[in-house]
């Protein structure tokens, strides 16, 4: 008996020092999410500002064939896949991967018909292993990125499409609803559909419309994926906080368990011992 009590003793401290762990983490998690939301609030002004100017100046031009704007038939696709480098977060990976996975199987009879770029370990280590091709990937991405960290890859990606490589790009990633909920998306970015209204502005462009046009369209794209990829670490980040705050009420709760567990058998250790000094005092007698 005093065996088992040892041992769940031991159980209850180390536990205890597992609910310490996961607590910290939760807090690390929750102070890291409102950097990272603060970072993609902070990037939206200049999205919305290049396509106010890219509106505008496709509003005021007629017959535009910039390859980035003009849908073609779909012949391959392409994916560029936002993971994390680590895990701890929950479903984070799993369920934005499971999802690709099964629109790779509706979507494509083989792997001839798409393209993929991957940011973070976990994606291509996926990957790898289904020995699906990699065309570009970035890891070891910092907790706050900025735009130089993905540079190439964007850049990378969104000249495939124009120079015809694959006919259409998706971006999947983790959506940031909030801390609590995160939701795996696969969204479409070239061609680019330019929404919003149509102001023209009273601007003049050097050396011409079209020309400012082809350098913005691009700026534009790899600014969405840069975006998406902020969106993406607060997401992540709240994926930890979650999953690090169902571990600690976990811990709680078995912790509470080896306790009375523990009192019980410390009861029945007890009601022993003066069972059998009872039992001596009467046989004695």
């Amino acid at each position: 008996m005093a065996k088992g009590m040892r041992e769940i003793k031991r159980q209850v401290k180390s536990t205890q020092n597992m609910r310490q762990i996961t607590k910290a983490m939760e807090m690390v998690a929750a102070s890291k999410l409102r950097r990272a939301q603060e970072a993609a609030q902070s990037a939206r002004p200049f999205a919305e500002k290049i396509k106010e100017v890219v509106t505008s100046i496709a509003a005021g031009t007629k017959g535009i064939q910039n390859p980035i704007l003009v849908s073609r038939e779909i012949k391959k696709t392409g994916y560029l896949i936002i993971t994390s480098d680590r895990g701890l977060a929950g479903g984070y990976n799993s369920n934005l991967l499971r999802k690709w996975m099964q629109t790779i199987r509706e979507k494509h009879s083989s792997p001839d018909e798409y393209a993929v770029f991957v940011v973070g370990r976990k994606g291509r280590d996926f990957l790898r292993k289904r020995g699906i091709p990699i065309i570009g990937e970035v890891t070891g991405l910092p907790d706050s990125p900025i735009f130089a960290d993905i540079k190439e890859l964007a850049k990378q990606a969104v000249n495939n499409y124009v120079e015809g490589k694959y006919d259409e790009l998706y971006i999947v990633y983790n959506k940031f609803n909030s801390a609590i909920s995160q939701e795996p998306v696969l969204n479409r970015l070239l061609p680019l559909v330019v929404e919003g209204a149509a102001t023209v502005s009273n601007y003049e462009y050097e050396p011409s419309p079209e020309e400012v046009l082809d350098v913005l369209l691009p700026k534009y794209a790899e600014t969405l994926i840069f975006s998406a990829l902020l969106d993406a670490k607060a997401s992540e980040f709240g994926a930890k906080m979650t999953a690090m705050g169902n571990a600690t009420r976990n811990a709680t709760e078995m912790i509470a368990r080896y306790t009375l567990m523990y009192n019980r058998a410390r009861q029945a250790s007890i009601t022993q011992e003066i069972s059998e000094i009872v039992a001596g005092a009467n046989a004695l007698s």
